[in-house]
């Protein structure tokens, strides 16, 4: 009887709500025909945007798959679930759903191939099938489906693996400014558009099987990329050049009445969208109002939200490497925020490094070879980043100094405060703390809680200490006296991220951080103290080394334990 109920509510769900397919790439951004990149070759897609709507200013709000892919299933931010960090499997509180539960509930087959990668655990049945064999064509008779086909050609991978033919040439190639001129770049960036155009294609085949099933009339297509390219300083950085990406929406004749406010066939909207809509968005195509919780707003459908002003961003630890950027962005600016301004762009990550773009930068730069702004990538970063995307689309002419620019300054930084604030950033405490603070509560759960977590005061000392100026010394002295670990955490870091004089002058509250009953702080104050100054190096050994065994002192511990003794050369 169930089963029957389940098919007739299907059967009536197919003759109301649209099918769904969403086609998705990895790594890559708008290098297509259709955003007006005259090397690409992209015939398949730019078919399908000339009649839909392309998205000029969609962005991914994670610039690496797995922190992006779980904005999109959860419709949340992952700094607010804890789900930031490279494969950090966060449990979500029980209220909670990933969206395809919500479609299933619906009557709707919800197929997945293949890739999930999510950082965030998955309770209960989430879809009817993920698989490289999942295909919306297994769903009953008549039943509406939802379906994705993820495309992996285009992935960082792919552009370095040779041997290698050449579509694109090499020689036609745009460098980007902070790119030196090579030709390991220039193969690099020819091959990315090689791949680009086998993505196409692949694309082309699933929007052939509507066509062959009789269903294209019937069905509401997407096709993104999941963050920005392959490339170095796109992928894990929260630049546009790491967050924007390519979106094409095409809604049949059918379910115009679902088409977002602003669409026309074969037109362009300059809205800001973000993965962390896309969930509502889903929910309001088909009919459902989207959950409190979810923080974004849908850009079609029976639910369409106003368009915002702004979209956000944010980097974590990516792979084996921490750091801690928060971006935001309207249509003209993006401003980035990076506390943890003493670890430079381009940290080692050996994933990274397996690029020859990234290896030939990197030897080009240790030779004096480059010149800014081909060499910021390898230096330290400021703690605030300001960029005119219209005059300055490769991100390179920082503003924040600029007298003419104080108003937008000032503007950002209030845009971006409040938006910690009000999503409960958990990006301020240490990974290990993510997890452990809220006991038996889940990450998100535990930051709701203001009790157990004092944002305010953590985020305030955060600001104080990636300031890099002198007289919040102070400041700092008192917030590693503090009761709250991750405020005397922020406090060793401070002392860390100013350097030598700030170490040398303070070494006797440091010596004490030490031996502080949080690991983390221990790896800070030993870190800067082993960097320095001189005649502590055995005991700041002996305490990284003591806490750097995965086995005994949990991964977390020994990850930071680990960063701070590889730092110490």
């Amino acid at each position: 009887m169930a089963g029957s109920s389940v098919l007739v509510l299907s059967v009536l769900l197919a003759e109301d709500r649209p099918n769904i397919l969403w086609i998705t790439s990895e790594d890559n951004g708008p290098h297509m025909g259709c955003y007006g990149d005259e090397y690409a070759s992209t015939p398949n897609l730019d078919a399908l945007a000339a009649k839909g709507l392309i998205y000029q200013n969609a962005w991914s709000t994670a610039p690496v798959c797995a922190p992006a892919r779980t904005t999109l299933i959860s419709g949340v931010y992952p700094p607010s679930t804890g789900g930031q960090h490279m494969r950090s499997m966060t449990p979500l509180p029980s209220f909670m759903k990933m969206y395809p539960q919500y479609l299933r509930s619906l009557g709707y087959y919800c197929t997945n191939n293949s890739k999930k990668d999510y950082n965030l655990e998955e309770r209960g049945k989430v879809w009817d099938e993920s698989s490289r064999k999942a295909h919306w064509k297994n769903r009953e008779p008549g039943q509406p489906f939802f379906a994705i086909f993820n495309i992996t050609i285009s992935h960082e991978s792919q552009i370095r693996r040779r041997p290698h033919k050449a579509v694109h040439d090499p020689a036609k190639v745009r460098i980007p400014s902070y790119h030196p001129d090579t030709p390991e770049v220039r193969q690099d960036w020819a091959q990315y558009h090689d791949k680009m155009s086998e993505m196409d294609a692949t694309a082309g085949e699933y929007l052939h099987e509507l066509r062959e099933a009789g269903v294209e009339d019937d069905t509401v297509v997407f096709y993104y990329g999941d963050h920005g390219s392959g490339m170095p300083r796109s992928k894990r950085w929260p630049y546009n050049s790491g967050l924007r990406v390519p979106l094409i929406v095409h809604v049949p004749e059918k379910y115009k009445h679902l088409a977002p406010s602003d669409y026309q066939a074969g037109g362009d909207t300059d809205r800001l969208v973000g993965f962390i809509d896309m969930a509502p968005t889903l929910l309001s195509i088909v009919g459902m109002t989207p959950p409190e919780h979810m923080q974004g707003n849908a850009f079609m459908g029976r639910y369409e939200a106003d368009p915002v002003d702004y979209q956000f961003g944010f980097r974590g630890r990516m792979d084996e490497r921490y750091d801690l950027v928060r971006s935001v962005r309207d249509k003209r600016y993006i401003y980035i925020r990076n506390y943890m301004p003493h670890r430079i762009y381009g940290q080692y990550i050996q994933y990274m490094f397996q690029t020859p773009t990234t290896r030939v930068w990197k030897q080009m730069y240790d030779e004096g070879k480059l010149k800014a702004p081909q060499t910021y990538f390898w230096e330290e970063k400021p703690a605030e980043e300001l960029y005119d995307l219209e005059y300055d689309p490769d991100e390179v002419k920082n503003l924040v100094e600029s007298p003419s620019h104080r108003s937008v300054l000032k503007r950002f930084r209030k845009v971006h405060q409040h938006w910690v604030l009000e999503t409960r950033d958990l990006g301020f405490l240490p990974e290990g703390e993510i997890h452990a603070r809220g006991g038996d509560k889940t990450p998100y759960e535990m930051g709701q809680d203001r009790a157990n977590y004092n944002l305010e005061a953590i985020f305030e000392t955060a600001q104080m200490a990636a300031g890099r100026d002198e007289v919040s010394i102070p400041g700092l002295l008192d917030a590693l006296k503090s009761d709250d670990s991750a405020i005397r955490y922020w406090g060793a870091l401070g002392f860390l991220i100013r350097g030598e004089s700030a170490v040398q002058q303070n070494k006797s509250p440091l010596l004490q951080a030490l031996k502080d009953e949080s690991p983390y702080v221990r790896a800070l104050a030993g870190e800067a103290l082993g960097r320095f100054t001189e005649g502590h190096l055995d005991n700041v050994l002996e305490t990284l080394v003591g806490a750097s065994n995965m086995a005994e002192d949990g991964v977390f511990s020994a990850m930071y334990s680990l960063n701070a003794l590889q730092m110490l050369g």
